[in-house]
């Protein structure tokens, strides 16, 4: 049995998962609080926003269907769930740093059309990764890692084998998305939303990386 991840797998995801880190962190610092790496609490406020319906509730919609048409723009590049070298991962993270790169200059312009182009990004990217190894992998939210990996030290505790394959992805996603939002923090501070221009600018690097690698 092969234990070894292959290392495109192992820099993919982490740098993917810091890239989500730093978005999310510099929507929550910046956009009103928003976090656009997952839909979670957007849905909820969209929810609670329908009992005195505003545009804030017209707002929340937009960045669930920006999120979701981001997502449907990965579908129609990747033609599999599951991962594997040479499909077309490095066009979609082309796309997904022009979309960085226009919420940058829509939100240093005010306006909140930001929100839906960064949200679009992180849809967009939660849907390359879907299946590998036989795990569901996410790298813009860790929710579905932590419940993954949680399950899976229950089940060594139960006297089952512990995946080691699926357990390092999870940490590498989890680690990549700390220091993600921890390089957010930093960032946002001195830049504001120029700072998006990071992010943007690592998954136009991933996209030629990636380019580069499968021609080799």
């Amino acid at each position: 049995m092969i234990t070894r991840l292959p290392k495109w797998i192992e820099l993919g995801a982490f740098f993917l998962a810091v890239l989500a880190g730093c978005v999310n962190s510099i929507g929550l610092l910046g956009f009103e609080h928003q976090a656009v790496s997952h839909l979670s609490g957007s849905v909820t406020q969209f929810g609670v926003g329908l009992l005195s319906f505003s545009n804030n509730t017209v707002h929340l919609l937009l960045i669930i269907l920006s999120f979701l048409g981001g997502a449907m723009i990965s579908g129609v590049l990747i033609e599999n769930t599951a991962l594997k070298l040479g499909r077309h991962y490095g066009s979609a993270l082309v796309i997904e740093a022009g979309l960085l790169f226009l919420a940058m200059l829509a939100l240093l312009d005010g306006s909140n059309s930001g929100h839906y182009f960064a949200s679009a990004a992180c849809g967009l990217q939660n849907a390359l990764i879907t299946t590998y190894s036989g795990a569901i992998v996410r790298t813009t939210h860790v929710t579905g890692v932590f419940t993954d990996l949680g399950l899976m030290l229950g089940a060594k505790l139960r006297g089952q084998p512990f995946d080691k394959r699926k357990g390092i992805i999870f940490l590498i996603i989890i680690v990549g998305f700390t220091l993600g939002g921890l390089m957010g923090a930093f960032l946002y501070p001195a830049l504001h939303y120029l700072s998006l221009l990071v992010p943007a600018g690592m998954a136009f690097v991933l996209a030629v990386v990636y380019h580069v690698w499968v021609r080799s």
